[in-house]
């Protein structure tokens, strides 16, 4: 049907343009939460390389033996040590919930007792889980021993809701227990476990790597320093957003030129 001549189209409607202030918010809404996205992913860059700096500049450090005297400016991140000392079996923790090679098992924690009373917990390797579970025994060696590893700033962690919440860790009472069975938590807060096992524990956590007859695995990954992804991703965020952007221009141009 022809349009009448001299008669000009009837303009956009208000259910038109209401629709288009809509999606004129959707899209400005996109670009702002994915530019953030993106800034995250490279905050988390920046985090890695930071990780990658302190892992490098600690293996870089002569080994340090460790002692009831020694130094928490000396107890870098990554730096290899070795301790003396006589196990304290009765104080283990079992870390649940950690993998390895796609098997659920345990991380096994155990205080080593050094000189003057003092104590460094060492992250000793991973258990599997018993199938079907139940409880689970540690092999721990009697006597004097020595242990070498790296030093960490703490034991790693899981995602843990209980601790986002603000709940404190729960600790079995009395510890140990009469079974002689170790705890089972999700994370380990050293400060709260020297001072649930009446220690007072050197300021880092002994990651173990030598070798020792306990049937513990010490396969350990390290930290995650895989900047490269992260780069990639804030790209791809960015990406979306100037996309989201440019389409927030031509709807817009669109707009008013419509309702001219």
């Amino acid at each position: 049907m022809r349009a009448v001549a001299g008669v000009n189209p009837p303009a956009a409607g208000p259910h038109r343009s209401g629709r288009v202030w809509v999606a004129l918010a959707l899209l400005a809404a996109t670009v702002g939460v994915t530019g953030m996205l993106g800034r995250w992913q490279l905050h988390r860059a920046q985090e890695k390389l930071a990780t990658l700096a302190e892992l490098e500049a600690g293996r870089a450090l002569p080994p340090l033996v460790l002692d009831a005297a020694t130094p928490p400016a000396e107890l870098r991140p990554w730096r290899p040590a070795m301790v003396r000392g006589r196990w304290l079996a009765d104080r283990t923790v079992l870390l649940e919930n950690r993998m390895s090679a796609g098997r659920p098992g345990f991380w096994v924690v155990t205080p080593l007792a050094v000189e003057q009373g003092a104590a460094v917990a060492v992250l000793r390797g991973w258990l599997p889980r018993p199938v079907p579970d139940g409880p689970v025994r540690v092999q721990t060696p009697p006597g004097p021993v020595e242990v070498s590893g790296v030093l960490l700033a703490r034991v790693p962690r899981l995602l843990d809701l209980g601790a986002l919440s603000g709940r404190p860790q729960a600790w079995p009472e009395p510890w140990p227990q009469a079974d002689g069975a170790p705890p089972r938590m999700q994370n380990l807060d050293t400060g709260a476990y020297g001072q649930a096992a009446g220690l007072a524990l050197l300021p880092a956590v002994l990651e173990q790597t030598g070798a020792q007859a306990d049937g513990l695995l010490r396969e350990w990954a390290g930290p995650p320093v895989n900047v490269d992804t992260h780069r990639g991703y804030a790209l791809q965020w960015f990406s979306f957003a100037a996309i989201a952007a440019i389409a927030f221009g031509v709807l817009l141009v669109r707009h008013f030129r419509s309702t001219r």
